[in-house]
């Protein structure tokens, strides 16, 4: 039988217990030593010799998570690790997937590259910011939905005056599956942003008038996005908007954002951990759809069972 290590980024500790928890199996020593300087040296500290190697962590800011993810992935990869995986629920840099201006860089291309410049034989990874992505790589992507974790949370609820809205033009695929998958109407929101991370204009496309308006995105950064959504969703008509975003980055003033907001709720998972509790925030764990992918993976069953359907 082939034996499983999995293995914790320090960033994404919490998360990564609760994934060995539902998988039933501890997680690995691993012991990360920094020089004074700020350089980091990750030791895997039991044989990892011809076993399937699972490395846990998002690559949230600051960049020490993903240099952290590269040196663990090498580290097993020099220690005869007989198929390595990085598991990243929330992929970092995945908004710079093309040349939208002269002279800047595609990140999630460069990332890819690193990943498997390291050694990396799979990644397992969650609603990446385009499709896309998938890609850049030249190793086995296992993309995940948070579909998976909110339509059945969703589906507890009553949703018989519920209409689904995308806050940008680039969200209407996600949001129409919520939509579909619910029977329910589409509407789209869209923006104007002329900076990054500000929001100059929003319109409203489609009847919201005395409607619960849910919102999907992939992640709430500032969040400034979904406030202004949210508000003119509400100016013309609707009776209330809550939002579900799959990973919760928020940064800068995010939290004062979403809690002066028009905003009820907000779902998000536990990709990224939250850095302050908020009444309006409600987390929903995702360690039971990855120990299950992890399970899959080194038994050779499918993934695709794992995706919603209906």
């Amino acid at each position: 039988m082939i034996d499983v290590k999995l293995f914790s980024g320090t960033e994404s500790r919490n998360l990564a217990e609760k994934i060995s928890d539902y998988y039933g199996y501890p997680l690995g020593e691993i012991e990360i030593k920094k020089f004074s300087d700020g350089e980091m040296q990750p030791i895997i500290n039991e044989s990892v010799r011809g076993s399937y190697v699972f490395f846990i962590s998002s690559t949230i800011a600051p960049a020490d998570n993903l240099m952290e993810m590269l040196l663990m992935i090498d580290g097993a990869k020099r220690a005869s690790a007989g198929y390595i995986t990085a598991v990243m629920p929330y992929f970092g840099y995945a908004r710079q997937d093309r040349k939208d201006k002269p002279r800047v860089p595609i990140s999630a291309k460069l990332i890819a590259n690193l990943l498997q410049a390291a050694g990396a034989d799979r990644i397992v990874t969650m609603d990446l910011h385009a499709d896309q992505i998938q890609g850049f790589f030249d190793i086995p992507v296992d993309h995940l939905k948070g579909e998976a974790i909110f339509m059945p949370f969703l589906a507890q609820k009553d949703l018989s005056n519920v209409v689904f809205a995308s806050p940008d033009v680039g969200g209407v695929k996600r949001a129409r599956s919520y939509a579909k998958y619910f029977e329910r109407d589409l509407v789209i929101c869209d923006k104007v942003r002329k900076v990054a991370n500000r929001v100059e204009s929003m319109t409203v496309i489609g009847d919201v008038e005395g409607a619960d308006v849910i919102l999907v995105d992939d992640m709430a950064d500032t969040a400034g996005t979904l406030c202004k959504a949210a508000q003119a969703i509400l100016d013309k008509g609707a009776n209330s908007v809550r939002a579900l975003a799959t990973h919760a980055v928020l940064s800068g003033k995010a939290y004062d954002n979403i809690e002066n907001s028009v905003l009820s709720e907000v779902y998000v998972t536990d990709t990224i951990p939250l850095k302050r509790e908020s009444d309006k925030i409600t987390v929903l764990s995702c360690a039971k759809l990855f120990a299950r992918a992890i399970r899959n993976t080194h038994e050779f069953k499918s993934i695709a069972a794992l995706f919603v359907e209906k």
